[in-house]
């Protein structure tokens, strides 16, 4: 079961984040978001099918998340948690931790922001276009 997000990158993405990585519906990012890798996500959270979240929501779930963009692709393993609810009207976070709220989409990921291949996030402060695609098991 899959779910497929895109973006786009923009100049202010560093990914320096050391727990987070994050995918946001806002047409903006300040120097201060340094978990978010693209902006104008065309779906939040809350647009996922509920069989998809349901089962995200098996503790014993794997979460996937491969993201490309402009030649460059990396993934992202986590887990699924009870508590998820994807009510996230706003964006994706992807923890490293096992921290859930509504915008949590895996927790115990693999990778956060700063763990991401530095040609692809000069990719796109570069503003490329991203997929993302959300795959649970």
């Amino acid at each position: 079961m899959e779910e497929v997000v895109r973006a786009r990158g923009h100049e202010n993405v560093t990914a320096e984040h050391a727990s987070t990585w994050e995918l946001t519906s806002d047409d903006w990012l300040t120097p201060a978001g340094d978990c978010i890798l693209a902006v104008e996500t065309d779906r939040v959270p809350a647009d996922f099918d509920a069989e998809f979240v349901a089962a995200c929501r098996d503790a014993d779930a794997t979460v996937e998340a491969t993201l490309r963009a402009d030649g460059h692709e990396q993934v992202v393993t986590g887990s699924g948690h009870p508590d998820l609810t994807f009510d996230g009207e706003r964006s994706f976070v992807a923890r490293t931790s096992d921290y859930v709220d509504d915008r949590t989409v895996m927790v115990g990921a693999d990778t956060a922001a700063e763990g991401f291949d530095r040609e692809f996030v000069a990719a796109l402060a570069d503003g490329a276009d991203l997929e993302c695609v959300f795959r649970v098991a």
